[in-house]
């Protein structure tokens, strides 16, 4: 007989609703965002088993206009793509826009913002990660001297054990106190 053919099952919207901070009618108003990034790909009804392994690539994802002026939309579908190029599947874009809604709570938004910000993918957020974040948030405004500066005084200010690079402890010490991460870390859709 073959697959049965659906969009989802009323026990994946179940699920999907478990992993994520969104509601059936959210959950299904994503899956027309995500077909919309590639309709062509995309099918209107799914087979069971798409959602985990039809990909839409990065450069679609990053056209979104929700993420068009993002400095990190690179990193960020690298952060939520399970095998880190950056092109995610339906589960995984459901993933990136449940932790980017407003109801996610802050500990998962720290831990992405992390991720995100550790460009190298050491588990810290060294001198080298700093000077990304900081050019892409300053869009290159500033002279070498000033982003070495900033980075440099980061680090002074968060590193509590001294090795020259932030902890995801020290990190998350440092981005609880910043009252507008909250505001500015979420995407409305």
């Amino acid at each position: 007989m073959g697959n049965k053919v659906v969009t989802f099952t009323d026990e994946q919207l179940e699920d999907y609703q478990d992993c994520t901070f969104f509601t059936r009618k959210d959950i299904l108003r994503v899956y027309k965002r995500f077909r919309s990034m590639n309709p062509d790909l995309v099918p209107k009804v799914m087979i069971e088993g798409q959602a985990s392994t039809l990909k839409v690539s990065r450069e679609c994802i990053e056209r979104m206009p929700e993420l068009v002026e993002n400095p990190f939309k690179h990193r960020m579908c690298e952060a939520f793509s399970r095998d880190g190029d950056g092109d995610l599947t339906f589960e995984e874009f459901l993933d990136l826009l449940s932790v980017f809604s407003e109801m996610a709570p802050r500990d998962i938004k720290v831990f992405y913002a992390f991720k995100i910000y550790d460009f190298d993918k050491d588990g810290f957020i060294g001198h080298a990660d700093l000077l990304n974040v900081i050019i892409a948030l300053t869009r290159n405004e500033l002279t070498i001297e000033e982003h070495q500066q900033i980075a440099e005084k980061v680090i002074e200010e968060a590193d509590v054990d001294g090795d020259g690079k932030l902890s995801y402890l020290e990190f998350e010490h440092v981005i609880t106190r910043a009252p507008d991460f909250i505001s500015t870390f979420h995407i409305r859709i």
